[in-house]
């Protein structure tokens, strides 16, 4: 086996167990969101070999997929993977993601949270990697039992810059 299928079984393996248990059920998340740029965060004072910000005025794209438990269908926590584009440049992130949903009724605020790392292959050699923070509100329509759909934004700090994501993803229990 290569390291990827020991990975995958890895991840999905513990989700798969704690299912057994009433109140705590496996859930995965796939969203899509808009990266409305906003500012940098980091003013650079230029050097000889400063090649310029990481996300000057581009916005992006990226989609998201969450792996993760819920407890309660109030509380969910995971974590995920992600493409990113910025205007042509590409890169990914890792992060693990908290949400509360406070009401169980179909139409729900919701309050999330993401931590973690991301990386474009911009103008620098190998790219550049940063951390990742993301702070977000909006709702969730339950559509049945198993499945919801949600639309939320808030904003998003990394490769020094600030972000409004818009999102939209779908929950699968």
């Amino acid at each position: 086996m290569n390291r990827l299928t020991l990975f995958l079984i890895a991840w999905i393996l513990p989700f798969t167990v704690i299912q057994g248990y009433a109140q705590i059920s496996y859930s995965i998340k796939v969203e899509t969101g808009l990266l409305k740029y906003q500012y940098n965060t980091v003013d650079v004072d230029p050097g000889p070999n400063w090649k310029g910000y990481y996300l000057h005025k581009q916005n992006g794209i990226d989609f998201n997929i969450i792996n993760g438990i819920e407890v309660n269908k109030k509380l969910f926590a995971g974590i995920g993977i992600g493409y990113i584009n910025v205007e042509g440049t590409n890169g990914f992130s890792t992060f693990s993601e908290v949400e509360y949903l406070p009401l169980k009724a179909r139409l729900t605020p919701l309050v999330n949270l993401k931590i973690g790392y991301s990386h474009l292959w911009n103008q620098y050699e190998n790219g550049t990697g940063t951390g990742l923070g993301e702070f977000g509100v909006g709702l969730n329509y339950r559509l049945a039992e198993k499945i919801g759909v949600y639309a939320k934004s808030g904003f998003t700090v990394t490769q020094q810059s600030l972000l409004i994501p818009i999102r939209l993803g779908i929950r699968i229990r």
